[in-house]
């Protein structure tokens, strides 16, 4: 059905790297989960009545309110990131995305937290109320009807690659159990007279707060600067590096500023012996290649190597060696000598993957002794690049 009704109403649909379509799609599931919501409201309250007004079935009622307010807050979320870069937000407003995504996490805590209030007091003041057969029937399929709306933002998600309908399922998945648990209370009340609101919503109130902890922390983690996907990364480096004049990638920068907006930077070696016009223009074409394959925009810093000077090929070599005696993890990059009258510099980039526990003082010294212990006239200077 999910596919159905985005063939129906997404534009485009399949071009999900878009931004125009990426905003359809979170349009289209912001007005889908304003309508469900507020009928799910309406249904439950109707519930509440023919049930000698509940709290519990109330309360999970005014739940499908505030996730509607959280369906209002998608729709802006997704209407506002694709606007256009403007004087004072040169890189665009993709990250409002992100945002909504937070927004829509502490909607979750927001209602675990009442739930879990709510509970207590059900357990201290357990109150008497009228059950019926009708108000169990509204929410088993307000809970089937939960279901399906979980899944069609999950689908969703995926599709586009975004937190934001990642997390409203799992606010729907969330109200699954909430109103699952309210369901109990009523069978028991119904068929076996015994209250246990409280003890059933202890338990999914906990639920839904530690799943709003988890959305709340994969919306927060793109907004503080998170590490590209490996693959990703990897994807790229190949990418230059299938261009036969390319001796090698470092320096891979990936800036996040929202779906569609990714900004890549990285340093790409070439010989210093080539055709300064010829390698500017391959630069330039692999630039495009980048920006059209990855739906980003690519900035390359082109890196001369010395690769005939028989001098520096030997030391790099042997650098190379003693970095991978000390920590297999460990590489190296834009490595060059500057002869003195006195002693001579080694100067390189050492790559120090965060996995790797050496201090990064120690680590610098151990390479410089045993540098040194090569020739006592040799010093390295090195800046240390962390990597993932």
């Amino acid at each position: 059905m999910t596919n159905f009704l985005v063939k129906k109403f997404v534009k485009n649909y399949k071009d999900v790297k878009n931004s125009a379509v990426r905003e359809n799609y979170g349009t289209f599931a912001g007005i889908v989960g304003i309508v469900v919501n507020i009928f799910l409201a309406v249904v439950k309250f109707i519930a509440a009545a023919v049930s000698g007004f509940a709290i519990s079935v109330i309360a999970d009622s005014l739940n499908n309110l505030f996730d509607a307010l959280s369906s209002v807050v998608t729709f802006l979320g997704f209407k506002f990131s694709n606007k256009e870069e403007d004087s004072e937000h040169p890189f665009g407003h993709g990250r409002i995305e992100y945002i909504a995504g937070l927004v829509v996490s502490f909607v979750i805590i927001l209602v675990g937290f009442e739930l879990l209030k709510e509970s207590f007091s059900k357990i201290i003041s357990p109150s008497k109320n009228s059950y019926s057969i009708v108000s169990v029937v509204i929410m088993i399929f307000a809970i089937f009807v939960k279901i399906w709306l979980g899944f069609f933002n999950k689908n969703l998600g995926k599709k586009i690659n975004s937190q934001t309908l990642k997390a409203t399922a799992l606010d729907s998945f969330c109200d699954v159990a909430a109103t699952s648990a309210v369901l109990i209370g009523l069978i028991f009340g119904l068929w076996f007279n015994v209250n246990i609101e409280g003890y059933t919503g202890l338990i999914v109130a906990a639920f839904i707060i530690y799943t709003g902890i988890t959305a709340a922390r994969d919306t927060l983690s793109p907004l503080l600067g998170e590490a590209p996907d490996k693959d990703y990364t990897e994807s790229i480096k190949q990418t230059v590096l299938a261009h036969k004049d390319i001796l090698g990638v470092h320096d891979l920068i990936v800036h996040d500023y929202g779906a569609g907006r990714k900004i890549i930077s990285l340093h790409a070696e070439v010989s210093s012996d080539g055709n300064v016009l010829e390698i500017h223009d391959l630069i330039d074409n692999i630039e495009l290649e980048l920006r059209a394959k990855f739906h980003c925009h690519a900035t390359i810093h082109m890196d001369p190597i010395d690769i005939n000077n028989e001098f520096t090929n030997s030391l790099r070599k042997q650098i190379g060696e003693i970095i991978g005696d000390i920590d297999q993890s460990l590489s190296f990059h834009d490595f060059r000598t500057v002869a003195g009258k006195t002693h001579t510099n080694l100067i390189f980039d050492l790559e120090v993957p965060f996995s790797c526990k050496i201090p990064l003082e120690r680590l610098k010294a151990q390479i410089r002794q045993r540098v040194a212990d090569i020739n006592e006239n040799y010093y390295c200077v090195i800046e240390v690049d962390r990597i993932m």
